[in-house]
């Protein structure tokens, strides 16, 4: 009898410090999220926080979609024993249904949910107390990406069925080795691609060690970056990219192969015609013979050197496996090349 009432002592005094802990994490939360969030219901329960039917709402003008961000389910867990220590610990972050707009500005400039990361919102890490995430799982995601760089209104792009992990956050400092894993699938006005991406990455130090993988990517919906204005456009055809990059000590070693095939050329431009700033009888040439154009590249260079571009960098890299493949002149190579990778991997 006096062990079965220490038992439940114990079992009281769990629940009791539980309750503490999620609601505490509740209050961080909703802290957070900030003055444009709202959410359908936010449950306090053993298995932590959940949140159903968050919407962040976008500040319009200036704002391509209705929402930064929508999420049917998050469920946060935290861990118990973090309580009582310096830093908070979250076992795990599971975001399920989630829509995300992300908008590149004319300046080439990235934004993402700005809605959480601006003064008004406060995140937990604000206060003072590190925090650590074991895990976050994104789970049949989608992104669509606005470019208003190459185009007015602004380019769209769209990621579905978007599936990924990372492990070990660690907030604010992010100092540690984060393990990505992700998968996507690339909407293409005819066809559909793939997307992979698998590695680690340190965003503090920007040390990392990533595997990207694009596969069977609809060219039609990559038209602002692979033409000029004057080109004429793509009928069909489709981009393989892999990318292997390697950062450590700032600097940066990534060999790559860009490979087109099944390309067709809409008419135009007659034999003085260019694709992607290549003479366009050289494209047909290429493609006539082996039916796909395949460019190996390599990128190198100190991310620290104020004169290092990546984005010129990747241009000339592959605008002269380009050139080589097709046996032309690397001079007008350069423009139309660099601009599909832009679009791909940002500014």
């Amino acid at each position: 009898m006096m062990w079965g009432g220490a038992v439940l002592a114990v079992a009281v005094v769990v629940f009791l410090v539980f309750q503490v802990a999620v609601r505490q994490l509740r209050a961080g939360i909703e802290q957070a999220l900030g003055p444009r969030a709202s959410v359908d219901s936010l449950e306090v329960g053993w298995s932590g926080v959940v949140l159903t039917g968050l919407r962040v709402r976008a500040e319009r003008p200036g704002w391509p979609a209705d929402d930064e961000l929508r999420a049917d389910r998050v469920r946060v867990v935290p861990a118990l024993s973090s309580l009582f220590s310096d830093a908070w610990r979250v076992n795990l972050v599971r975001v399920e249904g989630a829509y995300v707009s992300v908008l590149r500005r004319r300046d080439g400039g990235l934004q993402v949910v700005p809605g959480l990361v601006r003064p008004s919102a406060k995140p937990a890490a604000a206060t003072g107390r590190p925090v650590h995430i074991g895990r976050i799982e994104l789970v049949d995601a989608t992104v669509a990406f606005y470019d208003a760089s190459v185009r007015q209104p602004a380019h769209r792009m769209r990621l579905e069925r978007l599936n990924a992990e990372l492990e070990d956050i660690a907030l604010p400092a992010l100092d540690r080795p984060v393990s990505v894993a992700l998968q996507a699938v690339f909407k293409g006005p005819k066809r559909d691609g793939d997307i992979s991406i698998q590695g680690q990455v340190t965003p503090a130090t920007r040390d990392a060690d990533i595997a990207a993988r694009l596969t069977g990517v609809d060219l039609i919906a990559l038209e602002p970056y692979l033409l000029k204005v004057s080109e004429a456009g793509v009928r069909r055809g489709t981009l393989d990219l892999s990318l292997d990059a390697k950062v450590a000590r700032q600097h940066l070693h990534a060999p790559g192969v860009l490979v087109l095939k099944d390309l067709e050329l809409g008419a135009g431009g007659g034999m003085f015609g260019t694709f992607a700033g290549v003479p366009r009888q050289a494209v047909l040439a290429s493609l006539s013979r082996d039916g796909r154009i395949d460019m190996k590249f390599t990128l190198e260079g100190r991310l620290d050197d104020p004169k290092f571009s990546l984005n010129e960098t990747l241009s000339l890299r592959i605008a002269a496996g380009l050139a080589e493949s097709l046996g032309v002149s690397i001079g007008g190579v350069v423009d139309g090349v660099g601009g599909v990778i832009k679009g791909l991997l940002g500014h």
